[in-house]
């Protein structure tokens, strides 16, 4: 059975940095579409970034370019969302998913597998 398990988060203070991995387990084939969401309190899941992993392509969302960096260890199928100069905005749940495709409209219709999700609070 596939498994995408997210680690990393907590709580940091505003301007700080956090590294989220997420480790995955049973993908049935070796190329996927590895990307990250977050879910804000009271807001829409959103999605923040992908990386193709046979390439290593990667795409942004506008909100994030500058501050957060994705990348990809295809060896051991896990991915990173390196974050800095937090945001108090930016404290969410934050989800890693596995795919067919890095759609620029991060469409969650193109990710099968999901982690559970890693919370990040982001103090003022």
């Amino acid at each position: 059975e596939v498994q995408l398990v997210e680690s990393g988060g907590g709580l940091v203070q505003a301007g700080g940095s956090l590294r989220l991995s997420c480790a995955a387990s049973g993908l049935p084939f070796d190329d996927y579409a590895r990307a990250w969401f977050r879910q804000a309190p009271g807001k829409e899941r959103e999605g923040l970034s992908c990386i193709n992993s046979n390439n290593g392509n990667t795409t942004y969302a506008d909100s994030v370019k500058g501050r957060f960096t994705t990348s990809n260890d295809n060896a051991l199928k896990t991915v990173y969302l390196e974050m800095n100069n937090l945001l108090p905005a930016y404290t969410a749940v934050y989800y890693c998913a596995a795919g067919t495709v890095c759609s620029l409209q991060f469409g969650e219709r193109w990710f099968a597998y999901w982690g559970q999700g890693s919370p990040v609070t982001v103090s003022s």
